[in-house]
């Protein structure tokens, strides 16, 4: 009898060892953010609110946007028209209006001196060799999940000459002062 227990206690343990076994080398199961959908949803009542985040390379805006997308408006619109969040960092804000149902309906971001993307440097150096990106600001707006603006404003200095450019994300030079 005593070796009937040993033997099914063994098969017990062996079994629950082995259905926790972890598969490596795989790669399945693990989601990195740059794989996740762009839009993000949240319920408003009877509508949806929708939030375009924006795949930016600086650690600092992908944290306020990823911040924003955890937020919980929970009831603290009702009783109001509209209702403002504001989130600031050291770069930057990004300021969201709600209506009277909870539904987001605008999301401006702007923020200063950030890590650009490298398809705008790329254009900017090949556009203006010799020049050095003095300092950027980045707008981006969006309304309704629309988005609005998205634009890069930088200034370039070349000895004693600045000039000011506006970049899109594509690294497409759209105007020039």
């Amino acid at each position: 009898m005593k070796a009937y227990q040993f033997v099914l206690l063994f098969l017990s343990i062996t079994t629950a060892s082995l259905a926790q076994e972890k598969i490596s080398g795989s790669g399945q199961g693990n989601i990195k953010m740059e794989e996740l959908p762009a839009v993000v949803i949240k319920s408003a009542g009877k509508d949806f609110s929708v939030y375009l985040p924006d795949r930016n390379p600086d650690p600092n805006v992908r944290a306020i946007e990823d911040k924003f997308i955890a937020y919980d408006l929970g009831r603290d619109f009702e009783g109001f028209e509209n209702y403002l969040v504001i989130m600031e960092t050291k770069k930057g804000s990004l300021t969201a209006t709600y209506n009277e149902n909870g539904k987001l309906t605008s999301v401006v971001e702007n923020y200063k001196n950030i890590k650009l993307p490298n398809s705008v440097i790329y254009s900017i150096y090949k556009a203006f060799p010799g020049w050095q990106i003095v300092n950027d600001k980045y707008l981006y707006s969006q309304k309704e999940g629309d988005i609005i603006k998205k634009e890069y404003n930088i200034r370039i200095k070349k000895d004693k000459e600045n000039r000011k450019l506006v970049v899109t994300p594509k690294g497409e030079i759209v105007s020039q002062n």
